[in-house]
């Protein structure tokens, strides 16, 4: 149980990252996802081409798994569009919804008991980031297409959570990203007619942030989220990520001076927002206690 919560943490530190390196590349956020499920998917490709590994999974498991990649392809290209519509403090802050709305649909999808605690604590969260724009309506936009990436981001939590126990999470990887990028492809050409560019490929520039984004936050990112989320609930993962928006609040500061336009607000719905996780951990603990 201790390596799983070093790996979610580890994950957590490269998330941080994700938000920053969406600023940095100039492409839409539609090219972004596109991109990143295509060539993450053919370093993983390439790297098992290598090794000589096999991967026995079956058709039906190989297409649950082109599912949960384009819902994954999905979440990024709303989490993207936040960032490119408002700023990255404001996508990284809507993601934090994710564990309020795993909180609801997670009972649905897997028919269990919804958990009164789950749904109390995130609705800590949902206070917090009520705090941090119920009093600016200025990056509206951006906040909607938050809301639809925590609501994505959920989805693959849930779904990833029954896939991480039947296989390594390499492989579990690999066939996301190869069936997000086909699941992505179909609805490319409608995203690309109603947010036109003047052209699809990226710079060098954008070539190599891209590369660094697929390696470090992709590949190795959800590798660890994956063999996490074998020894903990997809819930906790989910709230646990609700750190993410710190560490890139912080980096967003550091580059970008971000806090120049932060109100006290701001900081009182992070504060709720870390609560919600402390209190989340403080709860799991003790039912690791009592079993």
């Amino acid at each position: 149980m201790k390596k799983a919560y070093i790996q979610l943490h580890a994950s957590l530190v490269l998330a941080g990252f994700t938000g920053i390196f969406g600023r940095l590349i100039s492409l839409n956020e539609g090219l972004i996802s596109w991109y990143r499920l295509l060539l993450s998917g053919l370093v993983l490709l390439l790297f098992y081409s290598i090794t000589g590994k096999k991967h026995n999974v079956t058709l039906k498991n190989k297409m649950s798994l082109a599912v949960s990649g384009t819902i994954l392809g999905l979440h990024w290209l709303f989490f993207y569009g936040s960032i490119k519509y408002a700023n990255i403090s404001v996508g990284v802050i809507c993601f934090a919804l994710t564990s309020f709305f795993n909180a609801i649909l997670s009972p649905l999808i897997d028919k269990k008991k919804l958990s009164i605690q789950e749904l109390l604590l995130s609705g800590i969260t949902v206070c917090g980031i009520g705090f941090i724009f119920g009093l600016d309506a200025s990056y509206r936009t951006g906040i909607v297409l938050g809301i639809i990436s925590s609501i994505f981001g959920a989805l693959y939590t849930i779904y990833n959570e029954k896939q991480a126990k039947q296989y390594e999470s390499g492989t579990i990887v690999l066939y996301q990203m190869l069936g997000g990028f086909v699941g992505i492809s179909i609805i490319m050409p409608l995203f690309l007619y109603v947010s036109p560019v003047e052209t699809i490929l990226p710079s060098l520039e954008d070539f190599g942030w891209l590369f660094v984004l697929l390696v470090v936050c992709t590949v190795v990112m959800y590798s660890l989220i994956t063999a996490s989320l074998k020894h903990i609930s997809s819930f906790t993962v989910s709230l646990s990520y609700n750190l993410e928006p710190i560490y890139t609040i912080i980096l967003a500061i550091l580059i970008y001076h971000e806090d120049k336009g932060l109100s006290a607000g701001f900081y009182i719905g992070l504060s709720l927002i870390v609560l919600s996780l402390v209190l989340q951990m403080y709860r799991m603990k003790r039912l690791q206690r009592s079993t």
